[in-house]
């Protein structure tokens, strides 16, 4: 039977049921470079899934020992049209970008950094860095916001405590949008997202109201959890369609730290190559062109004369940029 009501494209559920079709991702590891590289676990994207909501990459790293893995040592680099978000859970990272700011990446605390038109940055574990865990995510930026000043913020969220469906329960911090009664007040530029990292008690099971119009992904950060009754190992990421007013979460006899993001679905293609975001192959080449000339890796062009800097000004004295790899020959194609 219809109902008038219903959302459009969501499966329609009855109130407070969860909706069961999760769809589990298996992680891919990628070394970051160099001989010593370290290791990161990449959930988003996948050739099934490239977004959920606007978020478009999930990078999983640790618990490194920094002394064996070479810790975390990414050079100047660019961004398009994306926001990164860092969120540590042991360690500390120095982040440094062209719009002026440098700060360390703290455990428990939100580095949002809003590259808008263009930005580049660096991120060095330091040496006094015994153990580096967490996680590296980034959101892609609708089209009324994607050629904007970049921007950085920093908030360092209160935990929040979230009752047990029966015992146990979990805390939670949210650093981006809303759950749980708790807001963060973070500027996306990006409208209806959700990041928040959840601590659940050993055997605890909660059940979380959540945004029919929402999409959301639940990373088993270090131990494997169900998500709405589906198991997702260690490092997998449950994946929920939009459609549902209830999402459920249970831990092990151990207990589980998951990162679960949400969105409202971008609405959008988009073209995601390296570290740009654009809407079609043409845009990302010209990124490409525009970095690698004003990083000095290719010869000055005469169609950037009396231009504004796209990447701009960088402290002295610091590693050398990286170079952009080479384009594929093929065309690259938007994903929804």
């Amino acid at each position: 039977m219809s109902n008038p009501d219903a959302l459009p494209g969501f499966t329609q559920l009855g109130a407070g049921e969860p909706c069961s079709g999760v769809e589990v991702l298996d992680p891919r590891l990628v070394p970051l470079g160099g001989i010593r590289a370290m290791t990161v676990y990449r959930t988003l994207p996948q050739r099934q899934r490239s977004l959920v909501g606007a978020w478009c990459f999930l990078d999983h790293y640790g618990p490194d020992e920094v002394a064996e893995s070479g810790g975390m040592e990414v050079p100047r680099h660019p961004h398009t049209g994306l926001a990164t978000v860092s969120w540590l859970f042991t360690g500390r990272i120095e982040h440094l970008d062209s719009g002026g700011t440098a700060a360390g990446v703290l455990p428990g605390e939100l580095n949002l950094m809003i590259a808008g038109r263009g930005i580049t940055h660096q991120e060095i574990s330091g040496p006094e860095v015994r153990t580096l865990h967490g996680v590296q995510l980034w959101y892609a930026l609708p089209e009324a916001t994607r050629h904007s000043e970049n921007h950085f913020e920093h908030y360092a969220p209160d935990p929040v405590t979230i009752e047990g469906v029966a015992g146990p329960g979990a805390t939670a911090r949210v650093f981006i949008g809303e759950l749980a009664e708790a807001v963060s007040p973070v500027d996306t530029r990006t409208p209806e997202l959700l990041g928040a990292e959840l601590l659940l008690d050993p055997g605890a099971t909660i059940s979380l109201t959540t945004r029919r119009d929402f999409e959301y992904a639940a990373l088993a950060e270090n131990a494997s959890i169900e998500v709405n009754g589906v198991r997702a190992a260690h490092r997998e990421l449950a994946y929920v369609p939009a459609g549902a007013d209830t999402l459920t979460i249970t831990a092990g006899p151990e207990g589980a730290r998951v990162i679960l993001l949400g969105g409202v679905p971008l609405g959008e293609e988009i073209v995601m190559w390296w570290n740009f975001i654009g809407r079609d192959h043409d845009e990302i080449a010209e990124y490409r062109r525009r970095y690698q000339a004003e990083m000095g890796l290719d010869a000055p062009d005469q169609r950037d004369a009396g231009k504004r800097p796209l990447f701009g000004e960088f402290p002295a004295g610091q590693l050398p940029p990286l170079p952009a790899p080479p384009l594929p020959i093929a065309r690259l194609q938007p994903r929804a």
